[in-house]
C-alpha cells in the first residue's frame, strides 16, 4: 500500500487535547461539564439568521465571486477602517472558511520549505500545524508567566535568523487573555520592520474586550499595513463558530498569492452565508456588546472562584472568553491536574501544557462555553477537588 505524504505523517501530532479524552467518558454517559472548548454558548443572534435566509429565498445558492461577495467586502473594508484603523479596500479582503482557513491560506502563501516562524509561546496550537504542513520549521518564544506574558521584544529578536519569514500573534492572546498594548505591539513591529518579516496577526477576539481594554491591530501601526496578514471570523463575536465564515486583510500585492490558495482549495466561501456576514457587519453592535457583558459576568464568577481555590491563583482576563489560572500551588503538573480533574469532578479542563512549555503550571478554562448556572455549578466541582487535593 502506497504511504501518506510526508507532509501529513511529519506534522506535529498536536490534537485537539482534552475534548478528545472526554468524548469516550461522554459517550458512555459521563456528566461532563465541557470547559475545554472555546465554542459560545450564545445563539447566532435573529437578524444574521434572517439575513441567510433571505438570502437563499432570493436564489443566492449558485458560485459567486472567487474573493467573495462583493458587498460583503465593502462592508468588511469599512469595518477595518473605522474599528481597526486598517485602510485596507474590498480588493485587499478576501473572505474565507473562518479564520482556520485563512490562517492556513497565509502560510501556505508566504511560508517555503525551510523558512522559520516564530510563535510567542503559550501559543495556538492549530497554528503549528500549518506552519509544518506549509513545510517550515517553528520557533517557539516563551513568555513569561511572571511578567504578565508581556511581549519581550529583545526575546524575539534574539529568535530571528536568516530563514526567519514571519512573526505569529494572536491578539487577543487564546490562552493567556492577555490583550497586547500600543506599546508592546510597536515593540515587536520594530522587530519585524528591521527584519524584513511578515505579521501573521490572528485577531479573532477583537471585540471581546474588558474592564476599557482596548484592540488595537498591529497594521495599524506606521510600517505595518503592507507586512502584516491581519485575520478576523465571526466565531466569537457573533457566536457563528459552526457557520465558518472568517476574513484576511493584505496588502494588494499578496491577494492574489491567498486566492491561489483559496479558490484551489474551496473554490469560494458558502454564497448565501456571507450576506449573513454582511447582516452581522452592517446591523450595529447592540448583540455584540450584550454577549461580551455576559462574558464579563460570566469571567467574575470564574475568576473570583478560583482564587478561593487552595493552590490556585488567577488573573482576570483582559479578553477573549478564557481563564488561565496558576496552579504551581498544588504541585502537580498541568495535564496531570487536568486528566484528574476529569476523571474525579467531572469538569474538563485544557492543560496549560497543551500550549507550550511556557503554560506549564496553568490550566485554561472557557467561562463563554456554558451558562451562568453551569459556571456555577462547574466552580463548585472544583472548589471541592482543590479542597480534597490540599
Amino acid at each position: 500500500m502506497p504511504n501518506l505524504a510526508k507532509r501529513i505523517t511529519e506534522t506535529s501530532k498536536k490534537s485537539f487535547g482534552m475534548f478528545a479524552k472526554a468524548a469516550a467518558m461522554g459517550a458512555a454517559g459521563a456528566d461532563l461539564i465541557h470547559l475545554e472548548l472555546g465554542r459560545p454558548v450564545h445563539d447566532t443572534p435573529d437578524h444574521i439568521k434572517e439575513a441567510t435566509v433571505r438570502a437563499l429565498r432570493e436564489g443566492k445558492v449558485h458560485y459567486g465571486d472567487l474573493q467573495g461577495e462583493p458587498l460583503f467586502r465593502e462592508a468588511l473594508a469599512e469595518k477595518l477602517q473605522s474599528f481597526n484603523d486598517i485602510a485596507a479596500t474590498p480588493g485587499e479582503v478576501l473572505v474565507t472558511n473562518g479564520l482556520t482557513q485563512a490562517s492556513f491560506a497565509a502560510f501556505m502563501a508566504i511560508v517555503d520549505p525551510g523558512d522559520e516562524v516564530i510563535l510567542l509561546e503559550p501559543y495556538y496550537p492549530q497554528h503549528v500545524g500549518k506552519i509544518e504542513l506549509a513545510g517550515g520549521k517553528v520557533v517557539t518564544v516563551p513568555l513569561d508567566a511572571a511578567d504578565a506574558f508581556s511581549i519581550r521584544a529583545d526575546w524575539i529578536e534574539a529568535a530571528v535568523t536568516e530563514r526567519t519569514k514571519a512573526i505569529v500573534l494572536v491578539n487577543p492572546c487564546n490562552p493567556t487573555g492577555r490583550i497586547y498594548g500600543r506599546d508592546e505591539l510597536a515593540a515587536l513591529a520594530r522587530v519585524a520592520i528591521a527584519h524584513d518579516l511578515f505579521v501573521i496577526s490572528d485577531e479573532v477576539y477583537e471585540y471581546i474586550t474588558f474592564d476599557g481594554h482596548r484592540h488595537i491591530s498591529i497594521a495599524s501601526l506606521p510600517g505595518m499595513r503592507e507586512r502584516t496578514l491581519s485575520m478576523f471570523a465571526f466565531t466569537k463575536a457573533y457566536a457563528m463558530d459552526g457557520w465558518r465564515l472568517g476574513y484576511v486583510a493584505a496588502d494588494a500585492t499578496l491577494i492574489p498569492g491567498l486566492l491561489k490558495i483559496t479558490a484551489n482549495e474551496v473554490t469560494h466561501v458558502n454564497t448565501f452565508i456571507q450576506y449573513g456576514g454582511l447582516a452581522a457587519v452592517t446591523g450595529g453592535d447592540a448583540a455584540v456588546l450584550e454577549m461580551v457583558e455576559e462574558d464579563r459576568a460570566r469571567r467574575d464568577i470564574m475568576v473570583r472562584a478560583l482564587n478561593q481555590m487552595p493552590g490556585v491563583r488567577c488573573a482576570s482576563p483582559e479578553g477573549t472568553i478564557y481563564a488561565f489560572p496558576d496552579i504551581r500551588g498544588t504541585g502537580r503538573t498541568s495535564q496531570d491536574l487536568a486528566d484528574a480533574i476529569l476523571e474525579e469532578a467531572r469538569v474538563v479542563v485544557e492543560a496549560g501544557s497543551f500550549y507550550g512549555p511556557a503554560g506549564e503550571g496553568h490550566l485554561r478554562l472557557c467561562f463563554g462555553s456554558q451558562t451562568s448556572d453551569q459556571i456555577d455549578e462547574a466552580m463548585a466541582r472544583l472548589s471541592r477537588f482543590f479542597n480534597t487535593l490540599a
